[in-house]
């Protein structure tokens, strides 16, 4: 299993709103999210991480090929998608869809 880690930063005074998107994820939006990763080969874990430069959300996705698995999941056109991506883009102002530059870069890893 490969694991890749990003982080973005939520955008000012957005984090009550993103509390509630991950409120959805975890209640009525609950299912599409697991099927969502489940078709993408991933497991998802989010972590929100208050900063004294502001909320950061740090996410992994863990699986075969995590990056190629964001790649598709970004250019998807399903409505969970969509509502994903739009959500995503309001709370943290960034537009998934476009190229934000390289990929994460792993530095370090004790397991080897």
């Amino acid at each position: 299993m490969a694991l890749m880690a990003v982080a973005f930063p939520i955008a000012p005074g957005k984090t009550a709103d993103w509390r509630k998107f991950i409120g959805e994820l975890n209640g009525a939006r609950r299912g599409e999210f697991v099927a969502s990763r489940k078709i993408m080969g991933v497991r998802e874990r989010t972590f929100l991480q208050p900063t004294p430069m502001g909320d950061m959300v740090l996410v992994t996705l863990e699986g075969d090929n995590p990056a190629e698995a964001f790649g598709r999941f970004v250019n998807s056109t399903d409505p969970f998608t969509v509502w994903f991506l739009a959500q995503a883009k309001e709370l943290h102002g960034i537009d998934l869809r476009q190229p934000a530059g390289p990929m994460p870069e792993l530095v370090i890893d004790s397991a080897g």
